[in-house]
């Protein structure tokens, strides 16, 4: 992962939840929302909380949860709890969400390395979020054989708690990939007619050019 911002900052932890806030301003985020989203410790959650309070850049408010009725309980439960969002008017917001954000937070090596265990890989292609392009349909496009589901979860997982948002990702087999880029898939001209970029590729050679001539027939 990129780490400039972690060593500017000190905290790879307070990076990841600047980012989380900073990527959703209008959410509010419960201590336990942070951990989870940023996958940090409680501890050093609250620390950074309290600091982000502290300077002005958070405010806090309640609100309730539901808990679903458990055991011999016939009703759901509400629970009290502190959310936390970003003070809009906080003066320096602009300038720091624009160093926050526009500096990458992985690095295409990163992402690599990320997904390396979860299977036989046979292509690797990043778009939307890693190369800032909203209009993407797809963050990550996922090529491979003997996938681990649990552990690709786990991966994307891992990726989003540094991006400070949800991906899109899409997921084939070879077989799956080859067969939907013979018939053009939809899905797939919205990855590869549009900006992205192929950081692992051990398909057969020969596929892109399948890819063009496809495009190519459709004009």
């Amino acid at each position: 992962m990129n780490d400039v911002l972690s060593k500017l900052f000190g905290s790879e932890a307070r990076v990841k939840i600047l980012r989380l806030f900073l990527s959703n301003l209008d959410t509010k985020y419960s201590t336990d929302d942070v951990c989870k989203r940023a996958k940090t410790h409680i501890q050093t959650t609250k620390k950074e909380l309290s600091l982000f309070l502290k300077i002005g850049l958070l405010k806090k408010t309640t609100a309730y949860e539901i808990e679903p009725a458990k055991g011999k309980q016939k009703k759901d439960k509400k629970k009290k709890v502190i959310v936390y969002t970003v003070d809009q008017n906080f003066k320096d917001l602009t300038a720091l969400r624009n160093l926050i954000l526009n500096i990458a937070p992985t690095d295409e090596k990163g992402i690599s390395q990320s997904v390396s265990g979860v299977g036989k890989i046979k292509l690797l292609v990043i778009a939307g979020e890693f190369i800032q392009d909203p209009d993407s349909r797809v963050d990550i496009l996922v090529v491979g054989d003997a996938l681990k589901e649990a552990k690709l979860k786990s991966a994307i997982g891992k990726l989003e708690s540094h991006i400070g948002r949800e991906l899109r990702y899409a997921v084939f087999t070879t077989q799956d990939f080859t067969y939907r880029l013979g018939i053009y898939d939809k899905l797939l001209r919205d990855v590869l007619d549009y900006p992205h970029k192929i950081i692992v590729d051990k398909l057969p050679v020969g596929w892109k050019e399948v890819h063009m001539r496809k495009k190519s027939d459709r004009g």
